[in-house]
């Protein structure tokens, strides 16, 4: 496999430099702040045109307009499925897409809060881009990609993925544990649809971005204590975005599909990121879910 020439370090602008991407089309979640922002400036700098998501299709679409990125808006909040299956029947009058970038999310919701009777990080983070996602495979593009945004949150996941426990009701509340179980769903989710697309030219990835001081962080009491404790490892919005445009675009990455990306490298999971049986586990709960929607 070709070793990718790039760290921590780098930045959206540098992982697509010299790329051509004009007659491509990438569509975005959460394109309108953080690392959404600077993932759809980076891909319309390179000609690609941009399926900007937001909760709100005119947020969406003053962000495109702003940044001078051609494209179109769709409103999809992911956390209601009425919401998700309209953007996906909007988005099939739209150009074929090239890359699904999963980006939008919350993180460390500081108490239990659910939707539809799941803990509301597992609805938004995994089962709403579940949704979107798989709702719109027959729209990817022979050689397309999903990019699924994952987390080295994933890590405290201390109990896996916690079907029995979707509710988030079984054990005390941890924000950080749930947080790090709907970023272990977005790895397995990527790890599935990579096995789903062997044979095709298809891939699919999970990315950690890092650690960069964005809008996610709002639900975190004193949020700039922790962004301060976490200083040395901060990246700026320009190398946070770097590893899901690189996963996005670039051409060496296909080697690498199902894969977790971090620091614009391939890079270690817990174990549970490894399982293949817990992945499908995971799969056909989803599926029950929207079955139930």
């Amino acid at each position: 496999m070709t070793e990718l020439p790039f760290d921590k370090t780098a930045t959206a602008e540098q992982v697509s430099a010299g790329l051509d991407l004009r007659g491509k089309t990438y569509l975005v979640t959460g394109c309108n702040s953080g690392l959404g922002l600077e993932t759809t400036r980076v891909l319309g700098l390179r000609g690609a045109r941009v399926i900007g998501l937001a909760r709100r299709a005119v947020v969406a679409r003053s962000t495109l307009d702003q940044l001078g990125v051609k494209g179109d808006a769709v409103a999809c909040d992911l956390g209601d499925l009425n919401s998700v299956h309209a953007a996906v029947h909007a988005l099939r009058s739209l150009a074929p897409i090239d890359a699904i970038i999963a980006n939008a999310g919350i993180m460390a919701l500081p108490t239990l809060q659910q939707i539809e009777g799941i803990e509301s990080q597992l609805y938004v983070n995994h089962v709403g881009h579940f949704a979107l996602v798989t709702g719109l495979l027959d729209r990817l593009t022979a050689e397309g990609r999903v990019v699924m945004l994952s987390s080295g949150a994933h890590f405290y996941a201390k109990r896996g993925i916690e079907l029995d426990n979707a509710s988030g009701e079984a054990v005390p509340y941890d924000p950080w544990r749930m947080y790090g179980r709907s970023k272990l769903a977005n790895l397995l989710c990527a790890r599935s649809l990579a096995q789903r697309f062997s044979g095709s030219g298809r891939t699919a990835y999970a990315v950690h971005p890092g650690v960069i001081e964005t809008n996610l962080g709002r639900h975190v009491p004193d949020k700039e204590a922790m962004y301060d404790r976490l200083k040395p490892m901060l990246k700026d919005l320009g190398q946070g975005a770097a590893t899901q445009v690189l996963v996005a675009t670039h051409p060496d990455v296909i080697a690498h599909s199902g894969r977790y990306f971090a620091d614009c490298q391939p890079a270690a999971t817990i174990p549970e990121g490894q399982d293949d049986a817990l992945a499908e586990a995971l799969w056909t709960w989803t599926e029950g879910v929207l079955a139930k929607g």
